[in-house]
């Protein structure tokens, strides 16, 4: 039987919406192993996240924060998300591709070193860190969580836009780390919508690298108003 792996653009979401939905479809995927699985690729309104863990100290002043903090089931500590900034939720099921969570991570890391290429962007990982660098500098950061083997949370492609909210809390707990974007890379402005259609394609042709059953991989697209009950 064939597998596909449905993408869909959401616009700019609230963070709890969007915690909503992923909860939703994981808990789907968990009733029935079939259901296909999901790359949700939106914006959110300015936020704050962190990873469940007793050490808070990424957030700085956290009674302070100009924008929402939610605590989530993800790893990782402090970040920051809002508008320019191009976040991706993948919902796969990874008792399709070996239960491995290391090899999960880096494609990830690959599929979005991959689409900054395309904007001749040389981006790349660095030991013992977690997300998508340039020199020393960070465009994106990677948390995922991950329940019965069913994936939620994900990447934060840093597209455009104002990064100055980075600078009230310690991102992923990295002291004095620069935060960058495609935006101050290239000098051109590009919106997380068309960088989205790049993510998608790229995942077109390497999501089959992740899964290990041998099954023919295919993507579709969602039209832009499905909804999930």
């Amino acid at each position: 039987m064939n597998k596909a792996l449905e993408w869909r653009w959401l616009g700019r979401m609230n963070f709890a919406e969007a915690l909503t939905l992923q909860e939703e479809l994981v808990a789907k995927k968990r009733e029935n192993r079939d259901t296909i699985d999901e790359l949700l690729l939106l914006e959110h309104e300015p936020v704050y996240t962190i990873g469940r863990t007793p050490d808070q100290s990424s957030l700085v002043d956290a009674a302070h924060l100009p924008h929402p903090l939610f605590a989530i089931n993800r790893g990782g500590q402090a970040t920051y998300h809002g508008p320019g900034q191009l976040i991706g939720y993948p919902i796969i099921d990874l008792r399709r591709c070996g239960q491995d969570l290391h090899r999960y991570l880096r494609w990830l890391e690959d599929l979005l070193i991959q689409t900054l290429a395309i904007y001749e962007i040389s981006a790349r990982t660095r030991p013992g860190l977690t997300g998508v660098w340039i020199d020393k500098r960070k465009i994106a950061s990677i948390g995922v969580g991950v329940r019965h083997w069913i994936t939620m949370h994900g990447f934060a492609l840093n597209v455009c836009g104002d990064l100055a909210p980075f600078n009230r809390i310690i991102p992923c707990g990295i002291q004095n780390v620069t935060m960058t974007s495609i935006e101050k890379e290239t000098g051109s402005t590009f919106s997380p919508e068309e960088v989205s259609h790049r993510v998608a394609e790229i995942a077109f042709h390497s999501i089959a690298n992740l899964t290990t059953e041998g099954a023919l991989i295919q993507i579709s697209r969602r039209p832009d108003n499905a909804l999930l009950i």
